[in-house]
């Protein structure tokens, strides 16, 4: 009977593969199914003899396995090949066997085909017992070796120590090679030392180099034997010798340097150089052997504080003796007359020795060329018959002073080791009796000095010496130059006050003749204060300021005194236009404009000036400018009917104008250019005039023109103002 396969009659075939997966489901199916009836029975009879209520807990109960079952039947139910089986109604016991024939066909098929390979099976047998064999040795190896890995590993630790113990004892060593090798080093004195110091000269650079090293061994050597070491007593004696020796040919050399600045005519700054080279010297000596450097210290300031003395000392004499031989007295002040009756042997007039009062090239002295330019040689002077005002003396004394001071303030503070408080203190020691000289020779010329202008230039020279100083960073006689302008300063304020002193008692009665022109007493002062403003400028003080301020208020006054010495009003004013015009400009060839000075007397000249011009027009035009005057004032008052009475009056001013206003013009011009000395000075004035003249003709036409006097036949006579201006025009002077 052949088997049965589904699908026939229309349906797809199913293969023997699917039956068979459909049978074991069902096979499983009845295996759970047996499983689950044989799990109840035990559950069954061990519920029959526990007799346990577990209640809603009972799991084993028929309404639980039912449930079970239910939920596999469902499941297999839902395979497709038990639903296409179900649908056509296959005998599953029939379908059953047929699965079993062919399971038990493909049995003896598949037995034959292993008998058929038994060989191949065996030979992959034997290969595989041979493998086995194998990975057992390499088992072996690998264990033998990770062993022999074990074993390396801990004689790797135990080098690492060993290193690390090396490596920290090497360190150690090092440490104490280092400190022992510099101890060493430090400590041995080579033989090339002990020769170089014993045999060579000082000035040779291996004795240089060696002293130097010497002294770093000396030093170290101290400070070891703080510490006790007991190897510096191997080389205290060495070391000891060796420093008497170079100590004592260190000073052997420096007393020979300093003895040389003692021979005449010597330029000590070439053996101060000398000694710069080595100013190790000191440096050992200050270390090692303080009372030798003490020494040496000594005889250079003793050496050189002679030297300096005898040298200013001497210079000093002779430039005084190359000063101008005419120098200002006690009598010889600003207000002193040129009248006052003098001795057989008296000096000339101060008229004529105007250097006293005026600045002229004096000024130079303070310029930047001759303030730091070579300083006098006075036999050079001498045999040229060349002399010298004071300031130019004392320029050249004090550039000298203040050269060699520089120079001398640096050489202490570079070779004997000093700053601050002790450098000065140094450098007074050698200094200090050529400053006490010169401040005691200054105080014996300034007293008995007049010239004040020198002695205002040395106290701008000092000024300037001391801005110098100050620039290179020397202090070395800042006190000197405060002294020194102590002593410049008052007597400069003596002298201006005698000198105003001697203005407020001149008397204008005593000085003789008195003419119009500038006086010389206002000449003096005009050079005197322009002077004085010229110096001022680049260092102005307030002293100075205050002190010209009284001598100009007195030369004021004093010009007020000469003037009213003249019997006219006119002559007055001339005179007083005439020393202001002067004065003005004497101070602004020198001063800035914007002084007090030069702003006061602007102002004063301008005052007088005008006065002036409205006093020289009175006498030819004086009839017309009064009329203008009274007629304003009416005017302004509203009186205009008061002019009606004054048609004979207009007349004869209007014909009176028109007949001599030229040759009074001419008349004004040559009286204004004979009065004023100042040709540019009568030029404005006579250009004031003339601007002034007009202005009043045009005022005298605006008053004819009022409603009274509008109607006046001489309004047809007056001059028409253009035409009048173009010819007052051709009376202007041209310079």
């Amino acid at each position: 009977m052949s088997p049965w396969r589904p699908g026939c009659g229309g349906s797809e075939r199913r293969s023997g593969a699917g039956v068979m997966a459909a049978l074991r489901r069902d096979e499983e199916l009845g295996l759970r199914v047996t499983e689950m009836e044989e799990e109840e029975n035990m559950g069954r009879g061990e519920e029959q003899s526990l007799q346990l209520n577990l209640g809603d807990l009972d799991l084993t109960s028929d309404e639980f396995i039912l449930d079970e079952v239910d939920i596999h039947i469902q499941a297999n139910l839902e395979d497709s090949l038990v639903q296409e089986a179900l649908k056509t109604g296959v005998d599953l016991r029939q379908y059953s066997k047929q699965v079993e024939l062919e399971l038990q066909h493909i049995e003896h098929a598949s037995i034959s085909d292993y008998i058929k390979e038994s060989k191949n099976i065996t030979s992959l047998h034997n290969q595989i017992t041979a493998c086995d064999a194998i990975l057992e040795r390499m088992e072996q190896m690998l264990s033998s070796f990770q062993c022999d890995l074990s074993s390396i590993s801990c004689e790797i630790q135990t080098l690492q120590e060993q290193s690390v113990a090396m490596n920290l004892r090497l360190k150690n060593r090092q440490a104490v090679r280092s400190q022992l090798s510099q101890l060493v080093d430090e400590l041995v004195v080579p033989a090339a030392m002990i020769s170089t110091i014993l045999e060579a000269p000082v000035t040779e650079q291996d004795f240089l180099e060696q002293l130097h090293e010497l002294n770093n061994k000396m030093n170290y050597v101290k400070e070891q034997a703080f510490r006790e070491t007991m190897a510096c007593t191997d080389v205290h004696n060495v070391l000891d010798r060796l420093k008497v020796k170079a100590v004592t040919k260190i000073r052997e050399f420096v007393l020979q340097k300093i003895y040389s600045f003692r021979k005449p005519m010597t330029n000590y700054q070439i053996p101060q150089n000398a000694l710069l080279k080595y100013r190790f010297f000191y440096q050992f000596l200050l270390g090692n052997e303080r009372s030798v450097a003490q020494e040496l210290r000594e005889q250079y300031v003793e050496t050189m504080s002679k030297i300096y003395l005898s040298y200013f000392k001497s210079y000093t004499g002779r430039l005084m003796k190359i000063q101008y031989e005419e120098v200002a007295e006690k009598d010889d002040l600003m207000g002193v007359e040129d009248t006052a009756k003098k001795g057989f042997f008296s000096k000339p007039s101060l008229k004529n020795r105007n250097t006293i009062f005026t600045l002229g090239n004096r000024g130079s002295v303070i310029g930047g060329a001759e303030l730091e330019g070579p300083i006098i040689v006075p036999h050079a002077a001498q045999k040229s018959d060349v002399r010298y005002p004071f300031e130019s003396l004392f320029r050249s004394q004090h550039y000298a002073l203040l050269d060699n001071s520089c120079r001398e303030y640096l050489f202490l503070c570079d070779f004997f080791l000093v700053t601050g408080p002790s450098a000065q203190e140094l450098f007074n020691a050698v200094m200090g009796k050529t400053l006490a000289m010169f401040l005691k020779h200054m105080d014996a010329y300034v007293c008995d000095c007049y010239d004040s202008i020198a002695i205002f230039l040395c106290i701008h020279i000092v000024l300037r010496f001391r801005a110098i100083m100050a620039k290179r960073n020397v202090p070395a006689i800042d006190k000197y130059w405060d002294t020194l302008l102590g002593i410049l300063w008052p007597r400069f304020e003596y002298i201006l006050e005698l000198n105003i002193q001697s203005i407020q008692n001149t008397d204008p009665q005593r000085l003789g003749f008195l003419d119009t022109r500038p006086h010389y007493i206002t000449r003096r002062y005009a050079e005197f204060s322009s002077a004085i403003v010229s110096i001022n400028q680049t260092f102005p003080n307030e002293r100075t300021h205050t002190l010209l301020g009284q001598l100009q208020v007195e030369v004021e006054n004093f010009v007020l005194r000469v003037a009213a010495e003249f019997s006219s009003r006119k002559e007055q004013l001339i005179f007083l236009i005439n020393n202001y015009d002067m004065m003005l400009s004497v101070l602004m060839e020198r001063a800035v404009e914007e002084s007090k000075e030069v702003e006061g007397f602007q102002q004063l000249l301008s005052a007088r000036s005008q006065e002036f011009i409205e006093e020289i027009l009175l006498p030819p035009f004086g009839g017309m400018i009064a009329f203008v005057k009274e007629s304003e004032s009416l005017i302004e008052k509203g009186q205009l009917d008061r002019l009606r009475g004054e048609e004979a009056r207009v007349t004869q001013l209007v014909r009176g104008f028109s007949t001599t206003w030229k040759a009074s013009v001419e008349s004004l011009s040559q009286d204004v250019m004979r009065s004023f000395s100042n040709f540019k000075n009568g030029t404005s004035i006579i250009q004031g005039v003339l601007t002034q003249l007009i202005q009043y003709y045009h005022r005298f036409h605006k008053v004819l023109a009022q409603p009274p006097l509008r109607a006046l036949p001489a309004r047809a006579e007056l001059i028409n103002i253009h035409h009048l201006m173009v010819e007052l025009k051709k009376h202007k002077p041209n310079f």
